[in-house]
C-alpha cells in the first residue's frame, strides 16, 4: 500500500496542477521480475480510482512506457558518460568485490563501498590501459559501467517537502549504472526516461532520498541540469507503534492488510490479503492513504477523490514518518458505509444472505440494512443481525447472570401480556408502552430492557430494540419472549 500512496500523491498533484499522471513500469532488474505484478498494479490503481493518463496500456507520445521495451535507448547515454569522463568500465568479479569489502572491514572502514578512495585499487578502465580495456571488451568479459563520483564535493538540491538537502560526495559510492546484460540500473534508466518523457516532478518514497544526490549529479553529467525535475520525497509509513517502517510481516502479525488487493505469490502460492477483498471501500482506502503524511490543515477527515484533488498540496506533506492506524482505517470504512444508500447496501448484502440461506423480500432486506448499518464497519458485519430471522438458540450468559433476578420472570410475563395486547406494533408505540410500564411498576430501565433484548435477540446489544420488535412483528416477538422465559427457567441456556 506504500506504493499506492506514492501513486496517489502523484495522481493528486498531477490532477490539481493540470498535468499528466504517468505510470512507467520500471523492470530493468529482470532478476526481480514477478509474473502477474504488472496486471496487479493496473487493477489496483483502477480499483482506487487512479487511472493513469499514460501507461503501458495507454501509451502517449513518449512511449514505450515499459523500461524493458526501451532497452535500446539507454546504452548511448552510458557511452556518453564514459566519453565525458563521468563513468568507467569495471571488470571486477563478485569474488574480487567481496575481497575488497572484507579488506575495508579489516581496516575498520564503517561503510565499505566502491568509491573514489577504492576505485584505483580495482580492475576497471581507470586502472587498465586502453588496450587492456578493449581486449576485455572484445573477449566478451563481463563488466559493469559505474558512475565516477567526484571526491569531496557538496551536492545540493531543494526538495519540495524537505527543503534544501546537502550531501558530500565522499559519502556516495560509484553506483553501477549499466550492466553487461545490456540493461541499465534504476539510476540511469530513470534519469534518461524522466528527461526524454519531460517529467516535471518526481514524487517518491523517502527510501530513495539517499539516491537523489547521485541523480542530481547524473543530470549534470548528461548536460540536463536545467531541465531536471523537482523532487519530493514522501515520509515513511510506520508501524502502528511508530517503531520502524511498516512491512508485510506487521500486517500478518497484527491481522490487517498491507496490499490493496489480494496478492498470490507466484513462486510460493502464499496469499497476502488485500483491502478490497476484506470488504473495504476504495474511498476508505484512499482517505486512509491520503492522511498518512498529508494534513489538510482543517478538521475535515472525509474526502471524495475530487475533493482531495482540490485540497492537496505537497507543501502540506510532513517530513516525519506517518504511523499506520488500522482502527482509523476501519473508522473510515464505517463512515463511507453509512453514506451509501439503503439500496446499495442491500445489493451488496445479497450474496451474504444467500450464502447463509436467508430469503428476504426486498422490503425486508432494506429494513434489515437500516437496522444494522449503524453498527457495521463492513457490509459483512450486518450479518451479525442473523437473529432477526432466526430465534436465538442461546442467550448471552453475562447478561443473564447479572440481570436475571427473583422478579425477572414476573417482569417478562407482564411484558408478554403487554405486547400481546398491543394494537399497533410500531416502534415508537412499542417504546411508549414500555416506558409507561416502567413508570407504572416503578422499575428502572436496567431491570427490564436487558431482559427484553436478550430473550428476543440472544445478544446484550444491538440496534434499537423497538425497531427490532417492529421488524419481527407481534407474533414472533412475543413467542421469543415466551420461549426464552421457559428456557431460562428450565436452565436450558
Amino acid at each position: 500500500m506504500g506504493g499506492v500512496r506514492t501513486a496517489l500523491f502523484n495522481f493528486l498533484f498531477a490532477r490539481r496542477s493540470g498535468g499528466k499522471f504517468i505510470l512507467r513500469v520500471e523492470d530493468t532488474d529482470q532478476a526481480r521480475y514477478v509474473p502477474g505484478a504488472e496486471d496487479y498494479i493496473k487493477e489496483a490503481l483502477e480499483w482506487a480510482g487512479m487511472v493513469p493518463d499514460e501507461s503501458p496500456w495507454n501509451e502517449g507520445e513518449f512511449g514505450p512506457y515499459r523500461q524493458s521495451d526501451r532497452k535500446e535507448i539507454y546504452r548511448q547515454y552510458a557511452d556518453q558518460l564514459i566519453e565525458s569522463g563521468h563513468a568507467y568500465y569495471a571488470f571486477d568479479t563478485q569474488e574480487e568485490l567481496g575481497e575488497m569489502r572484507e579488506r575495508l572491514k579489516r581496516a575498520k572502514v564503517p561503510n565499505p563501498q566502491y568509491n573514489s578512495s577504492v576505485r584505483m585499487t580495482m580492475i576497471n578502465s581507470l586502472t587498465l590501459s586502453a588496450d587492456e580495456v578493449n581486449a576485455k571488451l572484445t573477449a566478451g568479459e563481463p563488466y559493469t559501467i559505474r558512475v565516477k563520483i567526484p571526491r569531496n564535493e557538496d551536492v545540493r538540491f531543494e526538495d519540495i517537502i524537505r527543503g534544501w538537502v546537502q550531501v558530500n560526495s565522499s559519502n556516495l559510492d560509484d553506483k553501477v549504472i549499466f550492466k553487461s546484460d545490456g540493461m541499465p540500473t534504476y539510476h540511469l534508466a530513470n534519469i534518461v526516461d524522466d528527461h526524454l518523457m519531460k517529467i516535471s516532478h518526481v514524487i517518491r518514497g523517502e527510501e530513495w532520498l539517499p539516491s537523489a544526490p547521485l541523480h542530481v549529479l547524473l543530470y549534470r553529467f548528461l548536460g540536463w541540469e536545467d531541465t531536471r525535475p523537482e523532487f519530493a520525497h514522501l515520509p515513511l509509513i510506520l508501524r502502528p507503534d511508530g517503531n520502524g517502517k511498516l512491512s508485510k510481516r506487521d500486517g500478518d502479525r497484527l491481522r490487517f492488510p498491507v496490499f490493496p488487493l489480494d496478492w498470490t505469490d507466484p513462486s510460493t502460492g502464499e496469499i497476502s490479503s488485500g483491502y478490497r477483498e476484506k470488504g473495504y471501500y476504495s474511498e476508505a482506502f484512499i482517505n486512509m492513504l491520503a492522511f498518512l503524511g498529508w494534513n489538510p490543515g482543517t478538521e475535515k477527515e472525509l474526502y471524495t477523490l475530487s475533493e482531495l484533488i482540490e485540497d492537496f498540496t505537497l507543501e502540506r506533506v510532513g517530513k516525519s514518518g506517518a504511523k499506520f492506524d488500522a482502527d482509523k482505517t476501519n473508522w473510515y470504512n464505517q463512515q463511507f458505509l453509512r453514506s451509501k444508500s439503503t439500496e446499495e447496501l442491500a445489493f451488496a448484502l445479497g450474496p451474504h444472505l444467500e450464502e447463509a440461506g436467508i430469503a428476504f423480500t426486498t422490503e425486508q432486506t432494506n429494513t434489515f440494512v437500516e437496522l444494522m448499518k449503524e453498527r457495521a464497519f463492513f457490509v459483512a458485519d450486518m450479518m451479525e443481525g442473523e437473529y432477526l430471522f432466526a430465534a436465538p438458540a442461546e442467550y448471552d450468559e453475562k447478561t443473564i447472570r447479572k440481570k436475571w433476578k427473583e422478579n425477572s420472570p414476573l417482569i417478562v410475563e407482564e411484558l408478554i401480556t403487554l405486547y400481546e395486547a398491543a394494537t399497533d406494533f410500531e416502534s415508537t408505540k412499542l417504546q411508549a408502552l414500555f416506558m409507561n410500564y416502567l413508570e407504572e411498576k416503578e422499575l428502572g430501565m436496567g431491570a427490564a430492557m436487558p431482559l427484553l433484548r436478550v430473550l428476543i435477540t440472544g445478544q446484550p446489544a444491538g440496534p434499537g430494540m423497538f425497531d427490532i420488535m417492529e421488524f419481527l412483528g407481534k407474533q414472533e416477538s412475543t413467542r421469543r419472549l415466551s420461549d426464552g422465559l421457559r428456557k431460562i427457567q428450565d436452565g436450558q441456556n
